[in-house]
C-alpha cells in the first residue's frame, strides 16, 4: 500500500448510490416500499443507514430525478406512482 493510499474504500461506488440509493431503488422495484408509501424522514435515514445526513439528501435527489419518489413540501417523500415514472411513459 502508497504512504498516501488512505485505507479502504477501494469500491468505485459512492456510499449513496450503494447503500441508501440501490437499497431503496430495490425496495421500490420490489413492491416492498408501495406507490404513496412515505419514507422516513432523511436524518431518520441517515440514522438508518449508518451515514452522514447529506449522503441521504444526495440520495434522495438522485431517486426523485429517476422519478422513483417525489418531496412534498411539509408533508414528506414519497414512493411515487409507476405510472408517472420517466420509463413507463412512452
Amino acid at each position: 500500500m502508497s504512504d498516501i493510499e488512505a485505507p479502504g474504500g477501494r469500491s468505485p461506488d459512492l456510499a449513496y448510490m450503494r447503500v441508501v440509493v440501490n437499497d431503496i431503488a430495490g425496495r421500490i422495484a420490489s413492491g416492498e416500499l408501495a406507490p404513496g408509501a412515505r419514507l422516513l424522514s432523511e436524518r431518520a435515514l441517515a440514522e438508518y443507514y449508518e451515514v452522514a445526513f447529506h449522503t441521504v439528501r444526495h440520495a434522495i435527489k438522485i431517486l426523485r430525478e429517476r422519478g422513483l419518489i417525489i418531496s412534498v413540501h411539509g408533508r414528506g417523500t414519497f414512493v411515487s406512482d409507476p405510472s408517472t415514472r420517466p420509463e413507463s411513459k412512452g
